[in-house]
């Protein structure tokens, strides 16, 4: 009776509508049934429990109730199912970690995505899969960052000049661009800015802000982070790629991206074997890599450092500004201890950061509080695992959720205010137990090599322009912190103005 009636309902439609209906149909049943049989399976087999989640729909799974913030989508979810819960992205099956309880153990894996593969030439160390020869370049790669940064006082006090130098030339931009009162839009100067300082240490040299090839390669990252943020339909739907779509365009697009910045990178690499004298001492890090891995690696792993330091670092800036004229008490009390500490005769410097602790509260607090790395990019279990109590079987994508770690009202008392204080203990001092609960680098063999470098930059960035410039918001414009998801949250399009202190 029941094909009867699907019979009588299909006559009523055209003959392709209704071969595709049927096809959908037949796709859905087969998907439902493989289900089906596997949780059969995994039930005679007598496993352990296997976390909690919402029903799978055929085909896309759960991907439709990610919306457009899937870091809050998972928060929510985990207060229906616990911190430890399981969904389905299309034909994966994916656990999310939620909470600082969940995340004991470290998954060094990466999925098989689609977009995975088109980054830094199908060679990355940041989205490449777990190996020995991975772990052998994440070594070189941790030495070299560290070699041409934090690693000597020498490198330091380089780094430092690049910094200030940068700094500098920021400031110039940003007041001058808000002379007679204007506000301005700041993402373009800083994405440059911090993109300057990385082409330093990679590269050996800085750009122009006018520069059209580097403000082309720089000026994508929102764009390369909508494509791998964790929930991104581009790997969650793959099979829309082969017809007309939205996910098709947005993975053309992606991988002309990732074509053009690896292609900026490689020409930088061919240039430097051209030039480099054998026995020389290395000039960035570019040179350093060349002798410590295959030679196909450097510049993949290049890119990664470059590409990956100032998206990041940029995107933090950013929220610092719109949290520096959202909060002007706190903007005006960070002018005070840097007045009060560096005075105006000199900038503040990296030795100073021991003696700026609301300084040091206020960026740690920033970086909390945003989130702006909401999700880690997707990690896969490398062999079966348990997390309170779940059986997390080999070879499952794992979501950690950084931002439910960062706003866990079990560790943080009133969560959603921002207030810089919590980092200070009673006696006015950093209080270090609680900042290394800040969760925005990753965690186990997949945290970040430039953690170190990254703090370094923000600190000095943020420490020179509260010293030099007043920030005032445009009164014309919504003050809700609006953003966009991707591997980095960032904040809608907004303006400022920046006048020059005068003290």
């Amino acid at each position: 009776m029941a094909l009867e009636r699907l019979g009588e309902a299909l006559r009523g439609i055209p003959p392709l509508q209704s071969s595709l209906l049927l096809l959908l149909c037949l796709l859905a049943a087969i998907h439902l049934g493989k289900l089906v049989l596997q949780h059969q399976q995994r039930r005679r087999q007598g496993q352990r429990r296997e976390p909690p989640g919402p029903f799978p729909w055929p085909l896309i799974g759960n991907a439709a109730q990610l919306g457009s913030a899937p870091h809050l989508s998972f928060a929510r979810l985990a207060s229906t199912y616990g911190a430890v819960f399981q969904l389905r992205l299309g034909r994966w099956p994916v656990v999310v970690l939620n909470g600082e309880r969940a995340m004991g153990a470290a998954f060094a894996g990466r999925p098989p995505f689609p977009s995975f593969q088109l980054v830094s030439g199908g060679l990355s160390l940041a989205f490449g899969g777990y190996s020995e020869l991975w772990k052998l370049h994440r070594r070189a790669a941790h030495a070299t960052v560290r070699a041409f940064s934090t690693g000597s006082p020498a490198t330091r006090r380089l780094l430092e000049r690049h910094l200030v130098g940068e700094a500098r030339a920021l400031v110039a931009l940003l007041v001058r661009g808000s002379a007679g009162g204007a506000f301005l839009d700041p993402t373009r100067v800083l994405v440059v800015a911090v993109a300057n300082v990385m082409s330093a240490l990679c590269f050996g040299r800085r750009y122009s802000h006018g520069d059209g090839e580097f403000l082309r390669i720089v000026g994508r990252n929102e764009q390369f982070g909508r494509a791998v943020g964790a929930g991104s339909l581009v790997d969650a739907l793959p099979w829309l790629q082969r017809f007309p779509s939205p996910i098709r365009a947005a993975y053309r697009a992606f991988r002309d991206l990732n074509r053009d910045f690896y292609g900026f990178v490689r020409g930088k690499f061919l240039q430097h074997q051209r030039s480099l004298r054998p026995g020389a001492a290395p000039r960035d890090m570019m040179d350093r890599e060349q002798p410590r891995l295959q030679l196909e690696h450097v510049p993949a792993t290049v890119t990664d450092i470059f590409g990956a330091s100032q998206d990041t670092l940029s995107t933090a800036l950013q929220w610092l500004l719109i949290f520096l004229i959202r909060y002007p008490k706190v903007q005006a009390k960070m002018q005070e201890e840097v007045d009060r500490i560096v005075g105006r005769d000199r900038l503040p410097c990296a030795e100073d950061q021991p003696h700026l602790p609301y300084i040091m509260a206020f960026l740690y607090e920033s970086m909390r509080f945003s989130s702006f790395v909401p999700v880690t990019i997707p990690h896969a279990t490398t062999t079966n695992t348990f997390i309170m109590g779940y059986l997390i079987p080999k070879d499952t994508v794992i979501f950690v959720n950084q931002w439910s770690v960062n706003h866990d009202p079990a560790k943080w008392s009133n969560p959603e205010d921002f207030d810089p204080t919590r980092f200070l203990d009673e006696n006015g001092f950093i209080n270090k137990d609680l900042t290394s609960s800040v969760m925005i680098f990753s965690l186990g063999k997949r945290r970040c090599i430039g953690e170190e470098l990254s703090k370094v930059q923000l600190f000095l960035f943020t420490s020179i322009l509260v010293h030099q410039c007043n920030f005032t918001a445009n009164p014309n414009e919504d003050p809700k912190m609006d953003f966009t998801y991707g591997l980095t949250i960032k904040p809608k399009p907004f303006t400022l103005n920046f006048s020059c202190k005068h003290v």
